[in-house]
């Protein structure tokens, strides 16, 4: 099956870029200081790689897309490996954080991704969600020019959305679709993979929060 960044991955490295480097302190910040491996799930074109070992981890990077590492191998030399989130190639226990960037809406099964992700943390390891607010941002959300936004019904629709006429023409919906998972479902599957939450955010700054970020731990 083909990754659905494969064939886009410039194209979106240049689009992600702006925005990567001005969430990279915030990232670092809800990390916090650490060290031994940290795993950066999704990891893409590797635009968070150097935010994540910054906080003393020693990163190692994992993507479904071929065609996003091959950018990721030729920005940063940490380990990249390609697989898919919903197995992860690691034995249980071998991670002190896993940090999930950006990823809900790129996912089919975000429960069973969290899922993995617990299994691969150490007791009392650290899971960092940072990404899209499914309350502010996602396929059943129509921007206004005035900058205000429309929340449609199908906010409480699960999974790939079809695309809308409110969608713009060549942007990262367009292109690859999205997956929606609705707030409580969200949350839900942090409880559901046995973590517990630390803190929830909503990071960014802006008058209309589009970002959400979620810490949380296995249990000690």
């Amino acid at each position: 099956m083909t990754a659905r960044y494969d064939g886009l991955a410039e194209w979106y490295d240049d689009f992600n870029a702006e925005a990567a480097a001005a969430n990279a302190a915030e990232v670092a910040a809800l990390l916090g200081p650490g060290d031994g491996p940290c795993l950066d799930l999704g990891c893409g074109t590797g635009l968070y790689l150097d935010a994540i070992r910054s906080t003393g981890r020693t990163v190692v990077g994992l993507d479904r897309s071929a065609d996003q590492l091959r950018l990721a191998r030729r920005r940063d030399p940490a380990p990249l490996l390609q697989a898919d989130a919903a197995g992860l190639p690691f034995a249980a226990g071998v991670f002190t954080a896993v940090a999930a960037i950006w990823v809900s809406s790129d996912v089919d099964d975000f429960a069973g991704l969290l899922a993995e992700a617990a299994r691969v943390l150490r007791p009392g390891g650290l899971l960092l969600f940072y990404g899209m607010h499914p309350c502010f941002n996602g396929p059943h959300i129509e921007p206004r020019e005035d900058g205000a936004v429309l929340i449609h019904p199908t906010y409480r629709h699960r999974g790939r959305h079809p695309r809308k006429p409110w969608w713009r023409a060549g942007g990262v919906r367009d292109l690859v679709g999205m997956s929606h998972t609705p707030l409580p479902d969200l949350i839900n599957a942090f409880l559901d993979a046995g973590l517990v939450l630390t803190r929830v955010s909503e990071p960014g700054g802006r008058a209309v929060p589009g970002m959400l970020a979620i810490t949380a731990r296995t249990p000690a």
